[in-house]
């Protein structure tokens, strides 16, 4: 008799000390992972479409850049499509938690012993790891086409660290507009968000070959100048003058 009551002392503190957050992001993550594996239509385009626009980009603004003194137009697009498919992994953890909220598994998760903020670490951690796929992949087609990176291997460190960063707050931003709106608009205007962030800025084409209001916003929205000091493959021209 003692015995079977000290079993449920045992599994009565276990269920009130909750699960290991650690352990529940592992598990969250994982199931991010596989949710990549069992729909590869969510995760393609996030990873087809910075390699088209980098190719987009370079045929239509390649002699703006060019003309500035860089040897080939890749190494100016390289970044930007780099951290542009990253971004899109923001996409992926909306998505997947619209989906969650539909289907009654969010409504498992809150009710599961583990503390609520474990659910947003999780999902900006899925952000993360799906983003190192698309950068990856633009960073080879770069060199296929015969990108040059005057930084050196150090160039191709700071543009996936700041690809990282761009993919947090892209997640972040994405899980805010989810959680208050609940349906895909919540995707779609993160989307919008990501388009105007990034085609308004320096990121595109030097601030030099810009005019008008398109250059007033641009010299305020521009890329870290950690990118500038580091050596980036486009630092030269990220630096306003």
């Amino acid at each position: 008799m003692s015995n079977i009551t000290a079993e449920k002392t045992v599994n009565v503190r276990t269920i009130s000390d909750g699960a290991r957050p650690m352990e529940v992001d592992a598990i969250l993550v994982k199931r991010s992972m596989i949710r990549v594996r069992r729909m590869p239509s969510a995760f393609i385009p996030s990873l087809i479409m910075p390699v088209f626009q980098l190719i987009a980009f370079s045929g239509a603004f390649g002699f703006a850049v060019t003309s500035l003194g860089i040897k080939n137009a890749l190494d100016w697009y390289v970044p930007l499509n780099a951290m542009q498919g990253a971004s899109f992994g923001a996409l992926g953890v909306s998505f997947g938690l619209i989906n969650d909220m539909q289907t009654g598994f969010f409504d498992r998760i809150l009710m599961a012993p583990a503390q609520r903020w474990v659910t947003v670490i999780s999902s900006l951690v899925s952000a993360v790891v799906r983003c190192f796929v698309p950068i990856t992949f633009v960073v080879i087609v770069g060199y296929l086409g015969g990108m040059n990176t005057p930084g050196g291997p150090m160039a191709i460190v700071c543009v996936a660290i700041a690809s990282v960063a761009i993919a947090v707050v892209a997640a972040g931003f994405a899980l805010g507009l989810t959680f208050r709106m609940r349906n895909l608009g919540a995707a779609t205007l993160t989307q919008f968000a990501i388009f105007f962030t990034i085609f308004l800025s320096t990121s595109q084409v030097p601030l030099s070959a810009m005019s008008g209001w398109l250059r007033g916003v641009a010299r305020i929205n521009r890329p870290p100048n950690s990118l500038r000091q580091l050596g980036c493959p486009c630092s030269k021209f990220m630096k306003l003058k």
